[in-house]
């Protein structure tokens, strides 16, 4: 059975005293849930304060972003080793945001998931389409090629996550149905076992993302293919946050 994983995605928000605040009160909130795991990724200048408000805790700490080379002039870009050495264990890769604001391609993203696995971080491959893609009837097209190019070259596959998040649906207020979110997944796991084999795909975890809340976190966790979930705004504030950590 896969053990659901609830993370939190906070993007380009919360300092370094509201990120203490945020992630000590967390971290003694969760010290007794013992039957899922909790990811946090704050943002780059923040990690190491956040590490060690959550250090004894059962929080992982996660990145948003990491550049493919493992060092050089590459002005602004973090790296995998960099990423480690403050204790980060995961590392989000290809979010919308990253694909549509700032113009990541498969090709590019590829290379983050191959130097991410390489260096001993694990990747939450995050893929989804938009809303005139949905409209039209190509969604699972594109998952497909988001998921086929993201993993090539890939021989470590037990290390990765994959988040689902409809990018209609990210900080809109909108969230795919349930039933919706299982559909895609369903997916998704069809396409990991077509690369990997079923055995892969029956053990790896696919996160919902997408306005996920305290109020609809059970229905999305009752479906078979939603193993957990990526939550942006929603795990800005301790109280929100673990009402979805402590879904029923």
């Amino acid at each position: 059975m896969r053990r659901p994983l609830i993370a939190a995605n906070w993007k380009m928000f919360l300092n370094r005293e509201s990120a203490v605040e945020l992630a000590s009160a967390l971290a003694e909130k969760t010290s007794d849930v013992k039957e899922r795991d909790i990811l946090v990724c704050p943002a780059a200048p923040l990690l190491s304060d956040v590490a060690t408000a959550i250090r004894g805790s059962r929080i992982q700490l996660g990145a948003q972003n990491m550049y493919f080379e493992k060092e050089g002039a590459f002005t602004g870009e973090v790296s995998a080793d960099m990423l480690l050495s403050v204790g980060c264990s995961h590392v989000l890769i290809g979010h919308s945001e990253r694909r549509h604001v700032f113009g990541e391609d498969d090709v590019l993203i590829n290379k983050k998931v191959l130097c991410a696995l390489e260096s001993g971080l694990k990747p939450v491959l995050c893929v989804g389409e938009l809303l005139q893609q949905r409209e039209s009837g190509t969604t699972e097209k594109v998952v497909h090629t988001q998921v086929t190019k993201g993993l090539e070259k890939v021989d470590a596959p037990d290390k990765l996550t994959i988040a689902y998040e409809p990018v209609w649906a990210i900080g809109t207020g909108k969230t795919a149905t349930p039933e919706d979110a299982d559909a895609v997944q369903t997916y998704i796991r069809k396409t990991v076992a077509d690369l990997f084999g079923q055995d892969i795909a029956d053990n790896m975890r696919i996160l919902y993302g997408g306005s996920v809340k305290p109020d609809n976190i059970s229905g999305l966790m009752a479906k078979e293919s939603v193993d957990g979930a990526l939550v942006g705004g929603a795990s800005l504030k301790a109280d929100s946050f673990y009402g979805i950590i402590d879904f029923v």
